[in-house]
């Protein structure tokens, strides 16, 4: 006590330094263990391991640890649990033992100046893990144990993940907001045709394993799908499932809201890896062409100015091109009620991989929705109703309508006979029309014909 009494208060800082240096690594020329030193983050970028290991220690319910720290913000739906500091922990891995204990040190004092010219100082505790081994299972701990660690904390963190729904942010800090995406579509309860559902489960998880094989074959580990029907048909509700049985995260693109290529680009570069990103109604949610020039006259000249927006071969360019390379994972989903006005490039394989119709309800979606709504798989309407399904054509919103209006299958099930009587008198008023509109139009052209050929005659006649 004396001796570190006299060097604090005589010797520098780094003559202090070199002799504990010096002494430590005169004694750790005698010892058989080896200390790994895993810090909290590396200046600005956090520690992928530091946090796996947190994970994993957390998952330990291990009688050696006695205090732990307890946390949850508002976007967490659990508890994290984490080893506190100067705790320690053992860990057994194929016999051999791992000494785990954790530690903070404080940080340098560190000075800076405000724009207002007054001065402050900070201080913070840098926090770290120190794992302690017999040198002679170095190799193990670095090819097999961290790297297990690592994969069970990636299996950890997709378990207790919250999906997030993102759109476009205006501030100047970020390019996306978040909400909690807390949607209850999933593939069980989906009013969908069987055949179809089954081949898009089967699609989905084929593409999820398959990280090594795009690798292999030099392409994007993406997929596209475009999905195309009428209104109503579960399109949204098909994005939710599939968001819920992967686990991604959503990204909602709103191309009216992006200026440029530039911006565009910056919006893509910053979502993440397993994640889905959404271009809803992209038939009508902007005009793609390569170039959109707005004249613009003033009051002294006239003068002619370009305004850029997304361009066509910028906007593949980065769902099929370099940039679209910039990520691992990726899921991209088109939607449009008619897919007849989309660009045929927009459609080949590599950018819509996968083309999906949500057509009008079918009798497996329906038997599917009357499961979902009343709780029941037979009655004696049904078959009733399906065979009207076969010859009016609705959609599952209108059907999912008619079931939510009482909890009695009888009476749900007889007013949804009297909707569609309703619809077929609607569907053949509106034919009535159109066949009048076009005899209105064949009339019109006729007598607009008959004009133009009898003032042809009279100018003859005048010549």
């Amino acid at each position: 006590m004396v001796v570190r009494s006299v060097a604090r208060d005589y010797l520098p800082p780094e003559v202090r330094n070199y002799l504990y240096l010096s002494l430590r690594n005169f004694i750790n020329k005698f010892s058989t263990h080896m200390t790994m030193v895993i810090y909290e983050s590396d200046e600005f970028q956090e520690n992928e391991i530091y946090s796996a290991i947190e994970l994993y220690i957390a998952a330990k319910t291990s009688t050696d640890i006695h205090r732990v720290k307890v946390t949850k913000t508002p976007n967490q739906n659990n508890i994290a649990v984490a080893m506190e500091i100067n705790e320690e922990f053992t860990d057994i891995y194929k016999g051999v033992k791992l000494d785990w204990s954790s530690v903070s040190k404080k940080s340098p004092t560190r000075y800076y100046r405000n724009h207002d010219d007054t001065s402050h100082s900070t201080r913070t505790d840098q926090r770290y893990l120190e794992l302690t081994f017999h040198r002679e299972h170095k190799d193990l701990v670095l090819n097999e144990y961290l790297p297990s660690l690592l994969k069970a904390a990636k299996m950890k963190k997709q378990q207790q993940k919250t999906l997030k729904l993102f759109t476009p942010s205006h501030s100047r800090t970020t390019k996306w907001k978040s909400v909690n995406l807390d949607h209850p579509a999933n593939f069980t309860t989906l009013a969908m045709d069987s055949d179809t559902k089954e081949k898009v489960i089967k699609d989905l998880d084929r593409f999820v394993e398959r990280r090594e094989y795009y690798r292999k074959v030099g392409k994007a580990w993406k997929r596209g799908y475009l999905l195309y029907g009428p209104p109503g048909t579960g399109k949204s509700s098909l994005i939710a499932a599939m968001a819920n049985h992967l686990n991604f995260d959503i990204y909602d693109l709103e191309l009216t809201d992006v200026s440029s290529n530039s911006d565009l680009r910056t919006m893509l570069l910053g979502t993440a890896n397993r994640s889905i990103l959404v271009v809803e109604d992209i038939d009508c949610s902007v005009q793609l062409h390569d170039r959109e020039v707005r004249k613009v006259a003033t009051t002294s000249s006239r003068l002619y100015s370009e305004e850029k927006r997304v361009t066509l071969s910028g906007f593949l360019n980065f769902i099929d091109g370099l940039w679209s390379s910039c990520g691992d994972e990726r899921i991209i989903i088109f939607t449009t009620n008619r897919k007849d006005k989309l660009d045929p490039a927009l459609l080949r394989p590599g950018r819509m991989d996968v083309h999906i119709h949500m057509s009008y309800c079918t009798p497996c979606g329906f038997r599917q929705l009357v499961s979902n709504y009343l709780g029941i798989t037979q009655h004696s309407l049904l078959k009733q109703i399906e065979d009207l399904m076969c010859e009016i054509n609705v959609t599952p919103a209108e059907i999912a309508e008619q079931l939510l209006k009482d909890d009695d299958p009888d009476i749900v099930l007889s007013g949804l006979i009297e909707f569609f009587d309703v619809k077929r008198k609607e569907n053949e008023e509106a034919e009535a029309k159109a066949k009048a509109k076009v005899k209105a139009t064949a009339k019109k052209n006729k007598e607009e014909e008959a004009l133009a050929v009898k003032d042809g005659e009279n100018n003859e006649q005048r010549d």
